[in-house]
């Protein structure tokens, strides 16, 4: 029997045949037994499969990112809405088609950190139709069109979403969601703090976990005498990695002096790779191995970004995972239980999307098999169990698009 690869590939993940573009048969769909050979031996291969690769319907307009994969397949990013709409909104993708998952009240809304339940619990951030009462920029700002409006943090499930409250600031943040319906992320309280960039940053804020009960919170302190912490990925373990600094402008710099375990709530310094600033774990295994990005030595000035992808084995020391040759910085974004990691490296001619097999780096654009998308693969967002792999497409008129990318057997 012959079957589209986006309807079966990898257990579970039901992709539609519909929602793929360029798509070519590729012959026989893989056995139960052919898949499970390619899933054992994924760990300890050098390098990487070779990977189907699909564009996936937007929401109407020309810019979509996966930024999410569980072992489900269900894919969560953002997507920008049709008919002119510089808005977008938080997408998830399932049977291969994009669904709105609305926002709060106001215009803009996403899914921005891998999410690795599989309870199909969502968490993002959302706009409310409030507007900002100190005119803050937020974290918000750098990753949703700029409206002037109170963002906060959501979690969805079963069709609903549901507001985050905060630490009785006006803006909140979410970022991953565990099996056990415990949610991370970060909130403003009501402290004026002299350590934030004003305007753009007013009022402190702290890392926080919501749940699993829905009047369940927590604040996550920071670390030593920093004042401000955020939190951006838990496992089922009950640690949760995030960021602990000043309160600078609430996006990275110097609000990532520290990166962060928390262990039974108790913050635990992960190290760096010699930089003083950007230190920001990204995604969490259930074996405690952590990624992200961080400043390398001798950064002038310390405060500028130029970052390297790192990776932390827990019981060992942060390691740099490097960069594409030619390139200047690298992200570690997304990571599996067989320590594969996605993410993006950039220099002078652009960004690609990477992935580090073995803390080896490879570029994915050398990796695809005939019958993919023929788009620039510019950033990876997530890889799950099954090594299959979601991001953003970057096309010649500028377009961007989401992508799955299914490894051969």
């Amino acid at each position: 029997m012959k079957t589209n690869p986006c309807a079966s590939i990898v257990l579970g993940l039901a992709l539609g045949a519909a929602a793929c573009e360029g798509s070519a048969d590729p012959g026989p769909a893989p056995t139960a037994a052919a898949e499970e050979q390619a899933l054992s031996t994924a760990a300890t291969s050098a390098t990487p499969p070779h990977y189907l690769v699909f564009k996936l319907g937007s929401l109407g307009g020309a810019v979509s990112s996966g930024n999410s994969l569980n072992n489900l397949g269900l894919i969560g990013g953002t997507s920008q809405l049709g008919g002119g709409s510089t808005a977008i909104r938080a997408t998830l993708w399932f049977l291969g088609l994009p669904f709105d998952l609305g926002t709060l009240g106001g215009p803009s809304s996403g899914i921005i950190w891998p999410v690795k339940n599989i309870r199909g619990i969502i968490s993002g951030i959302a706009e409310t139709d409030q507007d900002q009462p100190l005119g803050e920029n937020w974290s918000c700002s750098a990753f949703l069109p700029p409206s002037g409006k109170v963002c906060r943090g959501f979690v969805w499930q079963g069709g609903h979403m549901r507001e985050l409250p905060t630490l009785g600031g006006d803006n909140g943040f979410a970022t991953g969601t565990n099996n056990f319906g415990q949610t991370v992320g970060w909130a403003e309280n009501t402290v004026h703090d002299p350590t934030c960039t004003q305007p753009g940053q007013v009022l402190q804020f702290r890392a926080v976990l919501w749940g699993p009960g829905r009047n369940q919170q927590r604040e996550l302190l920071p670390f030593g005498d920093d004042s401000t912490s955020a939190a951006t990925a838990i496992n089922d373990n009950g640690q949760v990695v995030g960021i602990s600094g000043d309160c600078n402008n609430a996006v990275g710099r110097k609000s990532a002096r520290h990166a962060l375990m928390w262990q039974n709530g108790q913050p635990v310094d992960l190290g760096n790779i010699g930089g003083t600033y950007w230190n920001t774990p990204m995604a969490l295994n259930q074996h405690g191995d952590v990624v992200g990005f961080a400043n390398p030595p001798n950064v002038v000035p310390e405060t500028k970004f130029s970052a390297h992808a790192f990776f932390k084995a827990a019981g060992s020391p942060m390691s740099d995972l490097g960069k594409l040759d030619g390139d200047t910085t690298s992200q570690g974004l997304g990571l599996n239980e067989i320590d594969d990691v996605v993410g993006i490296s950039c220099g002078p001619n652009g960004c690609s999307a990477v992935i580090w097999r073995n803390q080896t780096i490879f570029n994915l654009n050398d990796f695809r098999a005939a019958g993919s998308t023929t788009e620039h693969l510019f950033a990876a967002g997530d890889i799950n169990d099954f090594g299959v792999i979601t991001g953003q497409t970057l096309a010649d008129d500028g377009s961007q698009s989401t992508f799955v990318a299914l490894p051969v057997p």
